[in-house]
């Protein structure tokens, strides 16, 4: 399966390494170093299936023709540096995918080395390699190993892409080496992904970190290839040990993170649940409330109506019998008396 791989390291003094012997490994060639007298002879391997110098489109002719040798070239890139921890190269290492033809995992390297040549003016010796049969039969890689300073035709000038100072980058109006490093990475990954679609092939590889792709789990160790050898040949790596450790720490407290947060979604989740049913059972409880009470009403209103019915008939009766006395009183008090007829 496809995977994004792309590993940025420097060649430096200060560890003890020369541009000559990176190169003559990488090439598979050999290469004697000036300034020590040393041969480095790789002429044995037969993993490297491609090996190529690119240099800035302006040098597509004659000019620049001593950067065309390699030993020439990384002898020259010793000799511009005078201090004794100086940087004399820098490496990208990057993954080809196994799903690709030998002829198109070529062309995809010799792509990403023609654009960087370019990018940074830079000489750039690109060696294409094979895995090997003792190790992962899909480890196809490429190497890109290129000056730090700018390429002339007389030879090496300033200080180039990720070696330029950051003083330089700002004066130039260049980003940041972290911005430079994320558009290389970003590169890549839109390079293979179109390789992988021109060959038809479905897999795609994202150069965005796991949390940026939304992928919860936590990313492998990144132990250095110089301990996975010594691993290989025997000897016991405490710098791996302590980083595959921190990795087992790393996953177990994901673990942990992920159980605990599940816990407390779940009473989450049981608080909102029971807190819905509240509301819900809340108006059923208000409406059965409401029509108790109505009920309550009509049965006291049905009570009261007799009594109501009563005393109204008894007021009716009241006012009849009070009406019936008025006119008697009116009758007597108009009729004379017989006496008064007599005129006693």
């Amino acid at each position: 399966m496809a995977i994004f791989y792309l590993q940025i390291n420097s060649i430096g003094r200060g560890a003890g390494r020369r541009a000559t012997a990176a190169a003559a490994y990488r090439a598979g060639e050999r290469i004697r170093d000036e300034r020590s007298g040393e041969l480095h002879n790789y002429t044995r391997r037969r993993d490297v299936v491609h090996a190529e110098i690119f240099l800035p489109g302006q040098f597509d002719g004659a000019a620049a023709a001593w950067a065309r040798n390699r030993e020439r070239l990384w002898n020259t890139a010793e000799h511009a540096e005078k201090r004794h921890n100086a940087r004399v190269a820098r490496e990208y290492q990057v993954a080809l995918p196994p799903e690709l033809s030998p002829s198109q995992r070529v062309s995809l390297a010799r792509t990403f080395s023609r654009e960087v040549a370019e990018r940074y003016k830079v000489a750039v010796d690109l060696a294409v390699h094979d895995p090997r049969p003792e190790g992962d039969t899909r480890n196809f890689h490429a190497h890109l190993l290129t000056t730090t300073r700018e390429v002339t035709p007389a030879g090496l000038g300033a200080k180039a892409g990720l070696d330029m100072s950051g003083r330089e980058r700002r004066r130039h109006e260049l980003p940041d080496h972290r911005q430079e490093y994320l558009s290389l990475r970003e590169r890549w990954a839109t390079l293979t992904n179109e390789a992988l679609r021109e060959a038809n092939v479905e897999a795609r590889v994202d150069h965005r970190s796991l949390a940026a792709q939304g992928v919860d789990r936590e990313p492998l160790p990144r132990i250095p290839l110089m301990h996975l050898k010594m691993e290989q040949r025997g000897v016991r790596s405490e710098l791996a040990e302590r980083l595959r450790a921190g990795y087992r720490e790393r996953v177990e407290r994901r673990l942990e993170h992920s159980a605990e947060a599940a816990a407390k979604g779940s009473a989450a989740a049981g608080s909102a649940d029971a807190a819905r049913m509240q509301q819900r059972e809340k108006p059923v409880a208000q409406t059965n409330d409401l029509e108790e009470i109505r009920r309550q009403a009509r049965e006291a209103w049905l009570r009261l109506r007799p009594k109501e019915a009563e005393r109204a008939a008894q007021l009716r009766d009241r006012s009849h019998t009070e009406q019936s006395a008025g006119r008697q009183s009116e009758e007597r008090e108009s009729t004379p008396t017989a006496e008064e007829e007599l005129g006693l």
